[in-house]
C-alpha cells in the first residue's frame, strides 16, 4: 500500500535507491549483506540504524535514525513493531519511503490511518513468511469472502510472552503435543505476540479487513517447523495455502525465509526488471 505518489526524494533512473536499514537481527543481517553486495539490483546499502554496537563487520556506517532518514530514499524497518510506531510518521514526512517487515503494527487501526496519511513518502509492507496474499486481494476486489482462518504453529518457546500467567506458562512448558494458547482476530493477536503473528496483520491487511480474520496460534514441542495454514472460503471458491518453514538459528521466532520476502520486496521497489509484482 502506499501514500502520495509524489516523493521528494525519489532518485534518479541512473542513481541506486539509497537504502537505510534500521535492525541488525536475523532479518537486518541478511538483508543487509545482500545489498552490501549488490545483490538487489538498483538498491544500495547506505546505512544501519540499531541500539547495540555492529562491530568492525558491519558492511555500513551505524548512524542515528534521524541521520539514516536525511541521507536515504528508503527505510527497511526489520527491527519490530516498536519502530514502525515511534518512528514510521516521521520517516513519511521526511520524504522518505518506508519498507514495513512487523506488519502487525498495522493492526493498530489509529496509527495505520495516520501512516497512511503522511507523505510525501511513502509505505509498504512485506508479506513475510505467508503465501496467497495477492489472490487473496485478487478475490476481495471481486466480491466479499464469507470466511478466513488463520492457523499458525510454533514451538512453544517462542510464544511464551510478558503478560502469561503461570498457569498459561506452565502449559506451554510441559506440552507433549500440540496445545491452543490463543484463539481471537487479526486485530487482537498481533498485539499479543508482536514478534510472532505479523502473519496474521499480512492476510488481514490482504483481505482488508481485521475483524473477519480469524487466528488461532498453536504451541507445539514437536514443531520442527513453523507452521501457517490459511483457509478462505465465500461465494467465488474455496482457497487454501500452507506453509512451512524452517526457524531462524539464531531467532526461532523468525523464519528463515523472511528477510528473502523482504529482498523482493526491496527489488520491487528498486525497479528490477521482469519483477512479478
Amino acid at each position: 500500500m502506499s501514500t502520495s505518489p509524489k516523493h521528494a526524494k525519489t532518485p534518479t533512473t541512473a542513481k541506486n535507491l539509497k537504502v537505510g536499514l534500521v535492525g541488525w537481527g536475523a532479518i537486518g543481517r541478511v538483508v543487509g549483506t545482500a545489498l552490501a553486495r549488490g545483490e538487489v539490483q538498483g538498491a544500495e546499502l547506505t546505512c544501519i540504524v540499531d541500539n547495540r554496537p555492529l562491530g568492525e563487520a558491519a558492511p555500513a556506517a551505524q548512524v542515528p535514525f534521524e541521520e539514516a532518514i536525511e541521507a536515504c530514499d528508503l527505510i527497511v524497518e526489520a527491527a519490530g513493531q516498536g519502530v514502525v510506531r515511534e518512528w514510521g510518521e516521521r520517516v513519511l514526512t521526511s520524504g522518505t519511503d518506508l519498507l514495513i517487515a512487523s506488519t502487525g503494527a498495522l493492526t493498530d487501526d489509529e496509527l495505520a490511518k495516520r501512516l497512511l496519511a503522511a507523505g510525501p513518502g511513502r509505505v509498504s509492507f512485506t508479506g513475510g513468511a505467508v503465501g496467497g496474499l495477492d489472490l487473496l486481494q485478487a478475490v476481495r476486489s471481486f466480491a466479499p469472502l464469507d470466511e478466513v482462518r488463520l492457523t499458525t504453529t510454533k514451538l512453544p518457546s517462542t510464544l511464551e510472552q510478558p503478560w502469561m500467567d503461570e498457569e498459561l506458562l506452565e502449559r506451554l512448558r510441559t506440552a507433549t503435543g500440540p496445545v491452543e494458547v490463543m484463539s481471537g482476530t487479526a486485530r487482537d493477536v498481533p498485539v499479543k505476540f508482536p514478534k510472532s503473528t505479523n502473519v496474521a496483520a499480512s492476510v488481514a491487511l490482504a483481505v482488508g479487513d481485521l475483524d473477519a480474520v480469524r487466528v488461532r496460534v498453536v504451541a507445539d514441542p514437536g514443531a520442527e517447523l513453523t507452521r501457517h495454514v490459511v483457509e478462505a472460503s465465500g461465494p467465488h471458491g474455496e482457497y487454501r495455502f500452507e506453509v512451512a518453514h524452517r526457524p531462524d538459528p539464531g531467532n526461532p521466532a523468525t523464519s528463515q525465509v523472511v528477510p528473502y520476502a523482504v529482498l523482493r520486496s526491496l527489488s520491487a521497489l528498486a525497479g528490477r526488471s521482469g519483477q512479478i509484482l
